[in-house]
């Protein structure tokens, strides 16, 4: 399974995505979407952070942690 999160420097939103994942031992990768304006044409959110998953854009902004195990298939 590919975690990837669309994420601006200095986003609280994206610390607490990190900080769900990492309690649910997902492996991710962070990409700084001011760093690369291109995945914004992918991947339009309005609202970071943004989280990708096998390259489909599931979530922007903070998923409830339900969701999210739903998503990634964790009981």
């Amino acid at each position: 399974m590919k975690v990837e999160i669309l994420t601006i420097p200095g986003c609280h939103n994206c610390a607490k995505v990190e900080e769900m994942l990492d309690s649910l031992k997902i492996k991710y990768k962070i990409i700084d979407i001011r760093k690369n304006q291109k995945i914004l044409q992918k991947y339009p959110i309005m609202v970071a952070p943004g989280i990708i998953i096998n390259g489909k854009l599931e979530f922007s902004g903070i998923p409830k942690k339900e969701d999210l195990k739903k998503k990634l298939k964790i009981e």
